[in-house]
C-alpha cells in the first residue's frame, strides 16, 4: 500500500511495483521496484504530464532530495515527477555481497545480474508505466546511464515517450568496450595535467602520497587495501565541476606526524575510504563494463586491458623517472575486487560477466534513424565520463535530436546547477530555443 507524506513544498508518495525479473518469461520470478512519486505542494489533484528520472550509475538509486532542491524544483513546475530506484538499486530488490548469496553460488549470481542492464531497467518502465500514467506517455530524464537507458526506451519503446531529455548521457551505440577506454585514458590524462597545471604543488604531494602507499601498503578502515593503482583512481573526482579542488583539499592534508614518524591521517583515510568503496554501490562495478556489452565479443576487463597500452598511467615508471603521477576515473578494475571488501565476495561472479558474449543488443540504429520523439541532450565538452564526439555522432543518428554542448559544466552539471541545465533542456525539446 502506498504511502503519503510531506516535505517543504512537495507531497511524496512511496510506491513499489512487482515487475518479471526476466521479462521474457513473464510468469517466472518476480523482484520488487521501488519509486517516489513527487509533485508540489498544492497540485495533488492536478492534472499534471509524468517524468520520470532515470539516475546515472550504473547501480545508484535515484537522489533522495529534500524538499525542492536542485532540478526537482524546476520539474515539479511542469510535472508530476517518478524517482526510480533502478532495479538492484536503493530500495528495488537491492543487488550486493550481502543479498547475492541467496541466489547461489557466483555462476547463478551472474546469471541473476545479466537481467540488471538498460534494456530490462526500459521494460520495468513500461511495465509500470501503465499503472502509474493510466497508459498515457511520460517524458524521461537520465543523467549519465540514465542516457543510455533513455537511448535504449528510444530504440525499443519509443510509443511510451512523450519526449526524452538526456544530461551527459549518448552512448556510443556499437562501440565495443575497448573503444569506450581507448578515448578515456587520453581524456583522463588531460584532467590530470588540467589539475596539476591549476595545482603544480599537488605533483609532489601525489607523488610522496603514492610513495608511501607503495611502501607500507596501508589498509583503510573496514578492511580497505590501499594500493597506488587504488589512490590514482581518486581521479574520478576529475570528471566533476568542483573535482580539482575536492581532490587538492583532500591531497593538501594527507599527512600527520606521529611519534613513529609521518603517516596518512586518520582524516585522509576516512576520506579516501569514502570515494573509493563501492559498499554503496556495488552494482557499478559488477555491471560498469556490460554497459558496453553487445556484438558478441566479451567485455573482458577492458579498462584494465587497455591501460596497459597507455604507458604513461603506470606509476611505477612515473615514481622512477619523476614524471607526472597520473590519475584515472571512470574505468573499473579487476584489482577493485582485491582492495574493496565490500567487492571481495563477488570476484568470482565479476569474473563471470567479464566473460560473457550472449549479451543483447542495446540499439536500434534503424529505429532511431526514424525517431519521432522530441529529444534534447545536454552533451558536455570534454566529459570525461562520456566521450564527446562518441555522444555527438550517436545524436547524428537519432533524428531529430536537439544538442546543448557547453564547457560551462563537467559531467555532473545536472548536478550543480540543475534548474538551469532543465530549463535549457525544456527549452530545446518544446522548440522553444
Amino acid at each position: 500500500m502506498s504511502q503519503s507524506y510531506r516535505q517543504p513544498g512537495v507531497v511524496l508518495t512511496d510506491r513499489r511495483f512487482s515487475v518479471p525479473l526476466d521479462h521474457d518469461a513473464p510468469g517466472g520470478e518476480r523482484i520488487e521496484v521501488f519509486a517516489r512519486e513527487c509533485v508540489a505542494a498544492g497540485r495533488e489533484d492536478a492534472e499534471l504530464p509524468w517524468l520520470v528520472y532515470l539516475q546515472g550509475g550504473p547501480g545508484f538509486g535515484a537522489n533522495r532530495f529534500s524538499g525542492k532542491q536542485a532540478w526537482l524544483g524546476r520539474a515539479l513546475r511542469d510535472y508530476r515527477v517518478l524517482l526510480l530506484d533502478q532495479r538492484g538499486t536503493g530500495s528495488s530488490t537491492p543487488a550486493n555481497r550481502q543479498t547475492l548469496p541467496l541466489r547461489g553460488g557466483p555462476r547463478e549470481q551472474a546469471d541473476y545480474l545479466a537481467h540488471f542492464r538498460a534494456d530490462a531497467i526500459v521494460r520495468d518502465c513500461e511495465a509500470i508505466r501503465t499503472e502509474v500514467t493510466g497508459g498515457a506517455p511520460w517524458t524521461v530524464l537520465g543523467q549519465s546511464f540514465g542516457g543510455f537507458c533513455a537511448t535504449h526506451y528510444l530504440s525499443s519503446a519509443p510509443e511510451g515517450l512523450r519526449a526524452a531529455l538526456l544530461t551527459g548521457g549518448l552512448p556510443t551505440l556499437d562501440g565495443h568496450a575497448d573503444d569506450v577506454y581507448r578515448t578515456a585514458y587520453p581524456r583522463m590524462e588531460r584532467k590530470s595535467l588540467a589539475h596539476y597545471a591549476r595545482y603544480p604543488m599537488d605533483a609532489e604531494r601525489a607523488r610522496r602520497i603514492a610513495e608511501h602507499v607503495a611502501e607500507h601498503e596501508p589498509v583503510l578502515p573496514g578492511g580497505y587495501r590501499l594500493t597506488v593503482e587504488a589512490f590514482q583512481s581518486l581521479g574520478i573526482l576529475l570528471g566533476t565541476g568542483d573535482g580539482s579542488h575536492r581532490l587538492h583539499y583532500l591531497l593538501e592534508d594527507a599527512f600527520v606526524r606521529t611519534p613513529a614518524g609521518h603517516t596518512l591521517s586518520d582524516a585522509f583515510q576516512e576520506s579516501v575510504l569514502g570515494l573509493l568503496s563501492y559498499a554503496a554501490a556495488p552494482l557499478y562495478a559488477l555491471l560498469h563494463e556490460a554497459c558496453y556489452g553487445q556484438g558478441g565479443r566479451p567485455t573482458a576487463w577492458s579498462a584494465e586491458r587497455v591501460r596497459a597500452d597507455f604507458h604513461r598511467f603506470d606509476a611505477g615508471k612515473s615514481l622512477a623517472d619523476g614524471s607526472p603521477l597520473l590519475f584515472t576515473g571512470e574505468a573499473v578494475q579487476r584489482w577493485m575486487f582485491d582492495s574493496d571488501p565490500a567487492l571481495r565476495p563477488l570476484r568470482e561472479t565479476a569474473d563471470l560477466l567479464a566473460e560473457r558474449t550472449d549479451w543483447a543488443p542495446l540499439y536500434d540504429t534503424a529505429r532511431l534513424a526514424a525517431n519521432d520523439v522530441p529529444v534534447a541532450a545536454a552533451v558536455y565538452h570534454d566529459d570525461m565520463f562520456v566521450d564527446t564526439e562518441h555522444s555527438l555522432e550517436t545524436a547524428r543518428t537519432i533524428r531529430g535530436v536537439r544538442t546543448w554542448v557547453t564547457d560551462e559544466y563537467e559531467h555532473d552539471g545536472l548536478r550543480v546547477s540543475g534548474p538551469r541545465v532543465l530549463d535549457r533542456l525544456l527549452g530545446l525539446v518544446r522548440g522553444e530555443i
